[in-house]
């Protein structure tokens, strides 16, 4: 029997405003330093990719970006209870 080490890539971080959070309470990827992140980290965001949110002063922990229908935009589903300070 083979066995196989799964090896786990650490999550891309990137710069979230956690002031800035839509009506289900997730944080939208369209401030200034996310975008910035976006595009100089080559991301190309889809519905179920893990990022690490962090908002280089207080908080940092996992999302999970979805795209909002009714804002037509992207944003990160994240639980306060996974975030850590900084």
């Amino acid at each position: 029997m083979v066995m196989f080490k799964t090896v786990m890539e650490p999550l891309i971080t990137i710069f979230v405003d956690f002031n800035n959070l839509d009506q289900d309470g997730r944080v939208r990827l369209i401030t200034a330093g996310a975008l910035h992140d976006i595009k100089t980290k080559n991301i190309k965001l889809f519905e179920g990719l893990e990022l690490l949110l962090d908002d280089n002063q207080e908080f940092k922990g996992p999302g999970v970006v979805e795209f909002s229908k009714s804002e037509n935009i992207w944003v990160a589903r994240f639980d306060w209870k996974n975030m850590e300070q900084s």
